[in-house]
């Protein structure tokens, strides 16, 4: 290190303390990059790749971006889970002495974006840490820095249990302490796209005991410790946004495991893993960011007291009987601001001008805000209003102090309103008079002189000038100016009137910029005093917003009031899959009903592919998800119990990165309905068993049904293709057969889409794949051969099984006849008698075994069905015949 320059030495140190981010180190206009940070920033940017002497043997690699637009880099970088850590001037490179001393100002990673183009207005970006003791339980910390919110819960169970909390909050970036396990952490990242952190201090410090007050375990004392110090460590700035931290248990709500929330679409579509398509893209008709987030926050939630639930959907039936109370209340919101947002970046130092003006205007809706909700005369609602803030004098500061179309930057003045402080009034009085003066100099000059075209103009160089054209300068007057300048059509001219009045106008505007920026962070940090009453009235804001949303979607989508029954009845007439219902037409869905109760607690549904089992068991589950979260169900009358999990297990999936297959995958989820869910949980399974054999499956799934019968007793609802599950109605007391009907037509099958009591005929699935369009050769095929095994069993022949064999490549496999034929244990090879007949050989007659040589002989692979047909029946005849 001694060999390289006193500059390179210096990066190489800071370096080593920020060796897990890149470091955008600042020289001059540019931000740098050297050795392996600048050979992977290259790539990764697609930036040109250039070196330099560093005093080394050799050239040292090096990168860089100009620094006006290195926010475009950095979230590109951010945007990838790599972190980046800024370094800046710190001292006046006049005024130094040697290298300029450099600082690392902040670290920027993917959990503590705060710049508005790197955040999903409607999403949070929460950071999590995550601490292990001794006794294998967990404790979690959340935050999101760019609102402030803080939340801590404690875990008893698995790992895979805060993996799933992990997903469930959608945290980008994880803080653990360096000890933690690195196989875990592999795990983790391999199988969700997160930033890993480290942090050794779990103490907190003192400035930040009063978010932790009331707070006794110490453990979750820990985990928020130990994020809010990698936190002061990274940002190096005012923390002061960041609310008290809120401590959940996962009990509190109803629990949907990670497959479930998978399965269910709740926010993001399976295939796509995007908004649309999802139950969040349905029902997202919130007008503010912080409604939006606090949607995706309460489907991720619902509530389990129902008193809570009862408060949301009576607050949402009271938007949807005052329509125009409603209607003007969603105009209002959409004219606030991100009250959140904003305050977290005031704490931060990043507001602007422009910024504290969306405050200012959101703030003078409140008002007329709280007029309307107490025009609803609900008591939910007047409770709300009566805890909204307007924070009068904020507004009153912000609409005396700044102006209504201040510019982005807060360091070129014409921020401030005339009017607000006096020494800037008379700063600006002389800048204007000047510039008045200057106007009318300037006409002077042209009425002594004669010239017309002589102006008077300014640049930053030269100040002000008087400019006269080459072809009028023999209109002047000899030494009637000093010349300042020549150009080649001009002649450039200073006064000694004209320079004194530039030094006056040119100071007043310097100052004018200085003292309005003085000014303005004065203003913020009033605004700072305000953080905590902003963040309570957001909180309110939001509540509102999501609830008209629920009202909105309610009426649009003619969904009607839940009903919750403590008897645990399910009762839904005319049911919906509600996102399948709006991208369908709504003429074209079919509804149907759903009714469960203690004589029917699983409902075992068979029915063709494609006909809807799938939808139909996701329609209830999200029936009970909606009503749960305070929202109208899609049905014509529902009547729901308030479930405390659901388990779903729909689909097929394999998780190739964790080495498991589509049944593993299958396995792993049923396993984890059966083993946690109680008789207050809805179940629904779909397929089980339909990744391995015939046999095993369908053996499995008799298990699986008659332990959920016995030995946990909720509400489940098994869809299958095993047909013989239906007798098990005889034997269960609480199983119910029901099906989906389909007709078929001409040879063609027609889903009705409508549940029916009973057990399905038939799967329909050869009329699946010729709706699938499969070769017509195959189709016919396939039709032969299920005809042969639709037979008594008893009556297939040694010839059938011949026949069905003929795909097998391998001549000596054998076939097991009791899948066949009921009457016997022996296998039948494909050209070999069973074993008693070939004990018989020996007295054949010579004829007899000529017939047999000649079957031996005949190559059954090659030969057509119909010409094995022929061979067998020319072999049969001479047999007769002798």
């Amino acid at each position: 290190m001694a060999t390289y320059t006193p500059m390179i030495q210096q990066y190489l140190t800071i370096k080593a303390e920020y060796e897990d981010a890149f470091l955008f180190f600042r020289l001059g206009d540019f931000y740098e990059m050297f050795f392996e940070d600048a050979t992977r920033a290259s790539q990764e940017l697609e930036i040109t790749l250039t070196s330099r002497d560093g005093g080394g043997a050799d050239r040292i690699p090096m990168c860089g971006v100009p620094y006006h637009s290195a926010p475009t880099y950095i979230e590109r970088l951010v945007e990838k889970g790599y972190k980046v850590a800024i370094c800046e001037q710190v001292e006046d490179p006049k005024q130094a002495k040697g290298v300029v001393k450099r600082e690392v100002v902040q670290v920027i990673s993917p959990g503590t974006l705060m710049d508005e183009k790197g955040l999903q207005e409607k999403e949070n970006n929460f950071i999590s840490s995550v601490t292990q003791f001794e006794d294998d339980t967990y404790s979690l910390a959340f935050s999101d820095l760019s609102t402030g919110e803080n939340s801590v819960t404690m875990l008893s169970s698995s790992w895979e249990d805060v993996v799933a909390e992990i997903y469930s909050r959608e945290a980008k970036e994880i803080v653990v302490d360096p000890d933690f396990s690195p196989e875990r952490l592999q795990q983790l990242k391999e199988r969700k796209a997160i930033t890993v952190s480290y942090e050794k201090n779990a103490t907190l410090d003192f400035e930040f005991t009063h978010l932790v007050e009331g707070m006794q375990q110490q453990k979750l004392i820990t985990a928020f410790a130990r994020l809010i110090n990698y936190l002061i460590r990274t940002q190096k700035r005012s923390l002061e946004h960041l609310q008290p931290v809120q401590f959940y248990q996962i009990n509190q709500y109803m629990k949907i495991d990670l497959f479930s929330k998978r399965n269910l679409e709740l926010t993001e579509t399976i295939r796509s893993k995007g908004k649309k398509g999802s139950l969040l893209w349905l029902l997202d008709k919130t007008v503010t960011a912080m409604g939006g987030r606090l949607l995706k926050t309460w489907i991720d939630r619902p509530l389990l007291q129902q008193q809570q639930i009862e408060n949301r959907l009576n607050m949402v039936e009271t938007f949807m009987n005052q329509f125009f109370e409603r209607e003007e209340l969603r105009e209002l919101l959409t004219e606030v601001y991100d009250l959140e947002r904003l305050a977290g970046r005031v704490a931060f130092g990043n507001v602007n001008a422009r910024d504290l003006v969306q405050l200012k205007k959101s703030l003078q809706k409140i008002p007329f805000i709280q007029q309307v909700v107490k025009r609803l005369n609900h008591s939910y609602a007047t409770e709300l209003v009566e805890g909204m803030d307007p924070c009068e004098r904020l507004e009153s500061l912000l609409e005396r102090g700044l102006k209504d179309h201040p510019p982005l930057s807060i360091k070129e003045g014409d921020i401030i309103k005339d009017g607000y402080h006096d020494q800037l009034d008379q700063y600006r009085d002389a800048s204007r008079n000047g510039k008045s003066w200057i106007a009318a100099l300037e006409q002077r000059e042209r009425e002594k002189t004669g010239i017309k075209s002589l102006k008077i103009g300014y640049n930053r160089v030269f100040g002000y000038y008087i400019e006269v054209t080459k072809a009028n300068l023999h209109l002047l007057p000899e030494g009637m100016y000093e010349r300042k300048q020549t150009l080649t059509n001009a002649e450039r001219y200073i006064t000694p009137e004209l320079k004194e009045k530039e030094t006056l106008i040119l100071e007043a505007e310097d100052k004018i910029v200085q003292l309005e920026y003085e000014l303005f962070l004065q203003i913020r940090d009033e605004v700072k005093t305000y953080i905590p009453r902003l963040q309570a009235l957001a909180k309110v804001v939001s509540e509102l917003d999501v609830l008209q949303c629920f009202a909105k979607i309610s009426e649009e989508r003619h969904y009607t009031k839940p009903v919750f029954s403590p008897s645990g009845d399910i009762r839904i007439e005319n049911g919906r899959h509600p996102v399948v219902e709006k991208v369908m037409n709504a003429q074209e869905y079919v509804p149907n009903d759903c009714f469960m109760s203690e004589d029917s607690q699983v409902l075992l549904i068979t029915g063709p592919n494609m006909s809807g089992k799938s939808t139909y068991m996701r329609q209830v589950a999200l029936t009970a998800i909606l009503g749960q979260v305070g929202c109208f169900v899609p049905a014509d009358q529902a009547v729901l119990p308030i479930f405390d999990q659901v388990f779903t297990r729909i689909g097929a999936a394999d998780d190739l990165i964790s080495g498991q297959s589509t049944f593993m995958v299958e396995m792993l989820e049923t396993k984890n309905a059966v083993v946690n869910a109680t008789q207050s949980s809805l179940i629904l399974l779909d397929e089980i068993g339909r990744g391995t054999s015939t046999y095993d499956g369908m053996a499995l799934a008799q298990a699986i049904i008659e332990h959920i019968h016995e030995h946990i007793g909720c509400k489940t609802l098994f869809s299958t293709h095993y047909h013989e599950l239906t007798v098990l109605e005889q034997d269960l007391s609480m199983l119910k057969n029901v099906h989906v009907s389909a007709i078929e037509k001409n040879g063609k099958v027609v889903f009705l889409h409508k549940i029916k009591d009973g057990a399905a005929d038939k799967s329909y699935g050869i009329h699946v794949a010729e709706l699938a369009e499969l070769p017509d050769p195959l189709i016919e095929r396939a039709r032969v051969i299920l005809q042969d095994l639709e037979q008594p069993k008893e009556e297939i022949t040694i010839n059938q099984v011949v026949n069905k064999k003929e795909e097998h490549t391998v001549k000596e496999d054998k076939v097991e006849i009791d899948s066949l034929k009921a009457d016997t244990d022996s296998q039948l090879s494909f050209f070999e008698a069973s074993q008693k007949e070939t004990k018989k050989a020996s007295s054949l007659s010579k004829y007899e075994k000529a017939v047999l040589e000649k079957l031996k002989e005949l190559d059954v692979l090659e030969m057509t069905p119909l010409h094995a047909m022929n061979a067998l029946y020319e072999l049969q005849k001479s047999l007769k015949k002798k």
